[in-house]
């Protein structure tokens, strides 16, 4: 039988739970992020034609895919379309991207949260013309938050986060529950992809991809950094295929007007394969700096078609992979690996996709370990 004061107390004992579950949610960190699609001219070899590997001029094979001659052949400039980040929904001020991300490139904005967070983006597509979305790997969304255009059961309804049409704003809402985090093998914070998703193959082609970073619950401070972590390199390997660029014609005008009527050119197909490392091929890419002895975290990405089989390589030193000793990764098409590095071995080192024809291609570059009385370093784009 249940006296008074037993009853007094579960309804005590329920009502406490009920208040620390309310605390718990008002609590609940958003995390806001304002990013815009649009277009941009991007430089795949700033260096051009000094190639700093071979200090010297490119050679034949090199300048396949570099060397445009203003009629036939487009070269390393490309109009593409990226994701820019903003202070605030007015989009008029566009965020600085700090030193220690310039290595980013061509990617979008670092979009992070701890697990039992939310993330929300305000999107404005900012392109003339293009239709776009960004659709999240990983985290947990609801249909009016996946950024994917295709026949569901929401056919019919208006459904604004599938494609956002040029000058148009939207707000997608993506939770980070705990199986959006890292795993029982994993460090403290793993890495994930968004993009585009109105017609993929063009979307991500044109450039629009950005990294997300879920870490574990505490881990990511106020300050931006992980809790035990120096240093975070995000990279992505992938052929660029400007072939399937939504600018194609646009680049083919500005740049190889000759060559309009050459799509189908085998040739001049190859030339516009773009084999880069955040948008950047031969040695171009920019700020992977680090000291002997910190803890840096390396988050590896990958997307394009069966020839984007990638074996990133780094020179020198050694890594930690689900707790395998490693120095060579292998990815796959939108696949996502976490590892970490304690370097051990300073000077400048080879960092590249160990595939033969990915290395000529341009799928290369350089990072640096200075020792403990080494003056800072930046290696930065030569001009």
């Amino acid at each position: 039988m249940i006296t008074p004061l037993i009853l007094l107390c579960i309804r005590s004992i329920v009502t406490l739970i009920f208040i620390c579950f309310a605390i718990d949610s008002v609590a609940g960190v958003t995390r806001n992020y304002y990013i815009a699609a649009e277009e941009t001219l991007w430089d795949y070899a700033p260096s051009y034609p000094i190639n700093p590997m071979h200090q010297g001029e490119f050679s034949t094979k090199e300048k396949v895919f570099v060397a445009g001659d203003g009629k036939q052949r487009i070269g390393h400039k490309y109009y593409k379309a990226r994701f820019i980040e903003y202070t605030d929904d007015t989009f008029t001020v566009i965020k600085p991207r700090a030193v220690e991300w310039e290595h980013l490139g061509i990617l979008g904005p670092v979009i992070r949260a701890n697990v039992g967070e939310t993330i929300k983006v305000v999107f404005r597509n900012k392109t003339q013309d293009m239709t776009t979305s960004m659709h999240p790997h990983g985290v947990f969304y609801k249909k009016d938050s996946e950024g994917t255009h295709y026949h569901d059961d929401t056919a019919g309804k208006d459904k604004q986060d599938d494609l956002v049409a040029s000058g148009a704003t939207y707000t997608y809402t993506w939770e980070v529950p705990e199986r959006s985090g890292p795993g029982p093998n994993d460090p403290s914070s793993i890495i994930w992809l968004y993009h585009s998703h109105g017609n993929e193959t063009m979307d991500t082609n044109t450039g629009l991809a950005g990294p997300i970073i879920i870490s574990r619950k505490g881990m990511l401070q106020s300050n931006g950094m992980l809790k035990g972590v120096d240093r975070e390199f995000i990279v992505l390997f992938t052929i660029f295929d400007e072939n399937k660029s939504y600018y194609l014609d646009k680049n083919i005008e500005v740049f190889a007007p000759y060559a309009k009527d050459q799509k189908d050119d085998e040739a001049f197909k190859e030339s516009n394969l773009m084999h880069s490392i955040n948008g950047y091929v031969y040695d171009n890419l920019p700020g992977l700096n680090m000291k002997i002895g910190e803890n840096v975290r390396w988050y590896q990405l990958a997307l394009g078609s069966e020839a984007d089989l990638h074996t990133p390589h780094w020179h020198g030193n050694t890594l930690l992979s689900a707790g395998q000793r490693i120095d060579v990764l292998s990815l796959l098409p939108a696949s996502h690996v976490t590892v970490d590095m304690k370097p051990d071995n300073p000077g400048i080192w080879m960092y590249h996709c160990h595939v033969n024809d990915h290395i000529e291609a341009g799928m290369m570059g350089r990072y640096t370990v200075q020792s403990d009385n080494a003056k800072n370093v930046s290696i930065k784009n030569p001009k």
